[in-house]
């Protein structure tokens, strides 16, 4: 199974079987606290068109981790892009001073793109509100974790389902599995029809509303998101939905007690910090999960294992 993903772009998680996807899974465990320099002398070219922390920060902490060494440019100001430079030809730039290239774009596409015109492994760390694949690898490694299945699962999204690139993959990827999805959104904020048809063309089971507490206490996993606010393009819009859900500890008397709340972060309002404490949180936990997972997808892909 590793032949499969040597050299390999990771672009979107449609690219991706259930048995990849479980191998990946299988595979990060023993990225769990591994800090060895089997990457040493490989670099990793961090291209970030847009702001990022964690997905960023991730990244070139997991090759620093392995030993390798990370460079790039931040938010595209810094770099060729800022004169025009097409994304193709800063891939095709980048395949000279690097091994392996993770791209974020504001673009829906972008990395595609990049990964079609690049010599060298081409990993979407984000491109618009379409996919954002490794953050869904981490998302289902979290839920691995905690509930030990990724069958069987009752699974609600809370937020900004129509941009939110996070909930996009993840729903995509729970599709190759037995599960039950729940979308809580504001109307104008409703999951794409694209994805509600392909999870429809699956015979997957699905259901909408905009009272979270419809189905809060059936609820193993509530992932939530915020209202992304650069998204919008009108800033009236933006306002009518900003606050639409904040979540506090109050839903501690509404969920089992062994549910689990994810987040993408950042968050702005719809998570209290009161909830930060407590059993339910688990958004810490999973942003941590995001560096082993990278770690092995950079192995992966490089063709270097422990």
């Amino acid at each position: 199974m590793e032949k499969k993903f040597l050299k390999r772009n990771i672009i979107s998680i449609n690219d991706f079987t259930k048995e990849e996807i479980l191998f990946l899974m299988d595979f990060s465990k023993q990225f769990e606290g591994f800090r060895k320099p089997i990457l040493s002398g490989k670099i990793l070219a961090a291209c970030f068109y847009e702001p990022s922390t964690r997905t960023k920060l991730s990244f070139e902490s997991a090759m620093y981790q392995l030993g390798g060494n990370v460079t790039g440019f931040d938010a595209g100001s810094s770099s060729s892009a800022a004169k025009g430079e097409s994304v193709s030809d800063t891939a095709i730039m980048m395949e000279g001073y690097s091994d392996v290239m993770v791209i974020r774009h504001p673009l829906e596409g972008t990395a595609r793109v990049a990964g079609e015109s690049a010599d060298i492994p081409v990993i979407n760390g984000g491109d618009g509100a379409n996919q954002h694949p490794t953050q869904t690898f981490l998302d289902l490694y979290t839920i691995l974790k905690t509930k030990k299945t990724l069958n069987g699962l009752k699974i609600g999204f809370i937020g900004d389902l129509k941009y939110g690139r996070t909930v996009h993959s993840l729903a995509e990827a729970l599709s190759l599995f037995d599960n039950t999805l729940y979308f809580i959104s504001p109307e104008s904020l409703k999951m794409p029809n694209a994805i509600l048809s392909h999870l429809s063309a699956k015979n997957k089971i699905y259901f909408e509303t905009n009272d979270l507490y419809d189905y809060a206490n059936e609820l193993d996993v509530l992932y939530v998101t915020r209202i992304q606010k650069e998204r919008f393009f009108d800033p009236l819009e933006y306002e009518k939905v900003k606050n639409a859900y904040v979540i506090d500890k109050k839903i501690i008397t509404h969920v089992k007690p062994d549910m689990k709340i994810l987040h993408p972060l950042p968050r702005v309002n719809e998570i209290h910090t009161s909830l930060d404490s407590t059993d339910q949180a688990e958004y810490f936990q999973q942003s941590k999960n995001g560096v082993t997972v990278r770690k092995a997808l950079l192995s992966l892909v490089l063709g270097i294992y422990p």
